[in-house]
């Protein structure tokens, strides 16, 4: 079921995206300028970038303490002879 409802959730995003409006036309006309006089500025992705990547230092530090804590209580734990 899980299959499915993934499948169709797929098949229904790409349906949508291909019915969606074109973008409009550039301000500037032919060069792609916007009228400020400049280049056109990109998105920045520092903010975003930071954030993602601190999630994941914390997130793989919490994966190693948890490692070395179960690591831990095994050898603290005797062995019983079967028998």
């Amino acid at each position: 079921m899980k299959k499915i409802l993934l499948s169709l959730a797929f098949i229904g995003f790409f349906a949508f995206n291909g019915s969606a409006d074109p973008p409009p036309p550039p301000l500037g006309g032919a060069t792609g300028n916007s009228g400020t006089g400049g280049p056109p500025v990109g998105a920045p992705i520092d903010g975003g970038l930071g954030i993602l990547l601190a999630m994941g230092a914390l997130y793989g530090g919490k994966k190693l303490y948890q490692a070395r804590k179960a690591k831990n209580r095994e050898e603290e734990e005797p062995e019983v002879p079967a028998g």
